[in-house]
């Protein structure tokens, strides 16, 4: 059995774990919406990421690690053409060496508005 882990993030309305723990091993779904009320944040793509990378950050943490613990990212964009501007905010977050990553495009994102999604896969001690 999993644990979920406390991030300090307002879980989701739905039935779902935000971030969960199975040993050193920690997934993460995270999207750009304020971790005190929820609501996905509104503006560009670097708006969104930036936000949904703070709250991958504060994943870690609530784990017991940090991003450098990262070792596969999976992005979820609406738009082809927000590549440039998502990755421009990556860099800010994640250094050489980088997670291992993919990039997909999707018709939609589920709530209205999301224009990013990004799931994360840890290797935490402790």
């Amino acid at each position: 059995m999993f644990e979920v882990v406390n991030t300090g993030i307002i879980p989701s309305k739905g039935p779902i774990s935000g971030t969960v723990r199975k040993g050193p091993l920690v997934l993460t779904a995270q999207i750009p919406k304020d971790p005190v009320t929820g609501a996905v944040v509104e503006g560009d793509i670097t708006v969104q990421t930036r936000r949904t990378l703070e709250n991958l950050k504060m994943a870690m943490e609530g784990a017991g690690g940090s991003l450098a613990d990262v070792m596969m990212v999976q992005v979820f964009l609406v738009y082809s053409a927000d590549s440039a501007g998502m990755n421009a905010v990556y860099r800010e977050f994640f250094t050489e060496p980088y997670p291992c990553r993919a990039t997909v495009v999707v018709k939609e994102l589920l709530s209205p508005g999301l224009r990013v999604e990004i799931i994360a896969t840890a290797h935490i001690e402790g």
